[in-house]
């Protein structure tokens, strides 16, 4: 008896064994894209991604996830386009250091990748989420160094918590159905959870950015969430607290005002039109009488 235990034990140390090395083998990433790291701090590296293309430099921030997320959009962008992307500190890749999560640091941290990359014309940044608030900060300190600002659901005043906004939160007991969550995420797989996102919010991430996000258990499976609470409170603790990204709304107009002008010169295109702006939204046109 105790024999047979011991030969089923070690077969299924084998069999997850095989799994876990055919799963290193067999699963690639499929963005066509180059990958370098960046030191913008002592001990602190960044990862930056490079899909390529030919055109005016167009960079990717994301907000609480890494640059794979946009593997699937930079693809289409390198058309016409040079596309780079940057993980944050803090998330995948990346350097997760203790401290220098503040709005300040995390622009300082871009501005450093962008004078490595060397590039031959001013980049229009994307900023997705908390990407919004480099987008911000370099745009208000840096702005003869960027040719374009594009706020990606990433645009809302920091100053302002949600019930200043007018709107309250939603019921989530009155919500139709459609917009709640069948059934639970399979974390089968990768691909099953890829299936699983797709089927309940009509997008799915890339699986390289899910392999980012989660532990790569040995048998294949989705492991535990890889992201650092901690790191999140630091972040929104240091859009709080920023001189920057708290400037006199008129200010703030103006800097947007001076990129948009300069965007103006550039070929048609190359425009980007501004669906969103930063520091409480439109509000900067009433106070200001602008």
């Amino acid at each position: 008896m105790c024999h047979l235990i011991r030969l089923r034990a070690i077969a299924f140390v084998l069999t997850s064994a095989l799994a876990w090395a055919q799963e290193s083998v067999t699963w690639h990433d499929p963005s066509k894209h180059g990958v370098q790291f960046v030191t913008v701090e002592d001990g602190v590296r960044l990862e930056v991604l490079d899909w390529g293309g030919t055109g005016r430099p167009v960079v990717l921030l994301a907000g609480y996830l890494t640059a794979h997320v946009y593997d699937d959009f930079a693809a289409k962008l390198s058309e016409s386009c040079h596309v780079y992307g940057i993980t944050r500190r803090g998330y995948g890749a990346s350097s997760h250091p203790e401290s220098g999560y503040t709005a300040q640091r995390s622009a300082d941290d871009v501005l450093q990748v962008l004078d490595s990359l060397r590039l031959t014309a001013r980049p229009v940044l994307v900023g997705h989420s908390f990407g919004g608030q480099d987008l911000s900060t370099l745009g208000a300190e840096h702005s003869d160094r960027i040719a374009g600002l594009v706020y990606l659901n990433s645009a809302e005043d920091p100053t302002l918590g949600l019930a200043e906004y007018g709107v309250e939160p939603a019921d989530p007991k009155k919500l139709p159905a459609s917009m709640h969550e069948g059934s639970p995420p399979s974390h089968q797989s990768f691909e099953a959870y890829w299936d699983w996102q797709l089927r309940t919010h009509g997008v799915a991430f890339p699986e390289a950015e899910l392999r980012q996000l989660y532990v790569v258990n040995a048998d294949g499976t989705m492991g535990s969430y890889l992201g650092s609470q901690s790191v999140r409170d630091a972040m929104f603790k240091g859009i709080r607290t920023s001189p920057t990204l708290n400037m006199d709304p008129c200010a703030a107009a103006a800097v947007l005002l001076d990129i948009v002008e300069r965007s103006m010169h550039a070929s048609r295109s190359e425009w980007l039109f501004f669906r969103e702006l930063p520091f409480r939204g439109f509000g900067w046109r009433r106070q200001c009488g602008c």
